[in-house]
């Protein structure tokens, strides 16, 4: 346990899972999709989608796709904020099974026409944990440096991304792998000790069989 189990994060209220979380969960959706979001379709789940009004999940959760931190004081002016830097959003409700009450499915497209689909959760305290990507479940928090690739089912994919981390000196904290069929499409998720350069993931979006690579800081 730490300190900020004991008195939480610094942010702007009025709750840590409510507010802070859903704009952390904002911010990691921002970074994955790799640029500025300029559509995005936001559906609640349980606590969410009965009390995440009256807590202030909807801006919380906007403000974080525009790039605020959860002490900004500008969350409660996200709607317009939105509005002023081209952001289109919606939001409506969904039942997700087996999934932690405070739960949000985001549909996010970016300027260039890119698309992510992502599923996270706040768990308490303002931490999160993102549950599923583009339909391939997975589990990581945000809170270390942490690359995600998208790879073709094949031998190697692995040792080539760890043999770059390694030359580079990046030490990797943990590691998880799943695939939506064999010899399909693959997702690795790496969390490390050292933050991860943008040169670092264009590197690795060069190896034969690996499909994209997104970097993203430590939320």
């Amino acid at each position: 346990m730490d300190i900020f189990d004991l008195i939480g994060p610094i942010m702007v209220g009025p709750s840590s899972s409510h507010t802070a979380g859903a704009v952390r969960i904002g911010l990691v959706g921002r970074r994955l999709l790799g640029e500025d979001p300029v559509q995005a379709q936001l559906l609640l789940h349980g606590s969410f989608a009965a009390t995440g009004r009256g807590h202030g999940t909807d801006r919380a959760l906007v403000a974080g796709l525009l790039g605020l931190a959860p002490d900004d004081g500008r969350i409660p002016d996200s709607f317009q904020l939105a509005g002023e830097q081209g952001l289109s959003f919606c939001f409506g409700t969904v039942s997700l099974r087996s999934a932690h009450p405070n739960s949000v499915q985001l549909t996010l497209d970016g300027k260039s026409g890119r698309r992510l689909q992502m599923t996270a959760a706040s768990i308490g305290g303002g931490r999160i944990q993102v549950r599923e990507l583009d339909g391939m479940p997975l589990c990581f928090s945000a809170e270390q440096p942490t690359l995600i690739v998208k790879n073709e089912d094949q031998p190697g994919s692995v040792a080539d991304v760890s043999r770059v981390l390694a030359r580079l000196g990046i030490n990797i904290a943990t590691f998880q792998v799943n695939r939506n069929s064999r010899g399909g499409e693959a997702v690795m998720v790496i969390e490390c000790d050292a933050p991860i350069l943008e040169q670092t993931a264009e590197h690795i979006r060069r190896i034969p069989g690996i499909l994209d690579a997104v970097s993203i800081k430590a939320v």
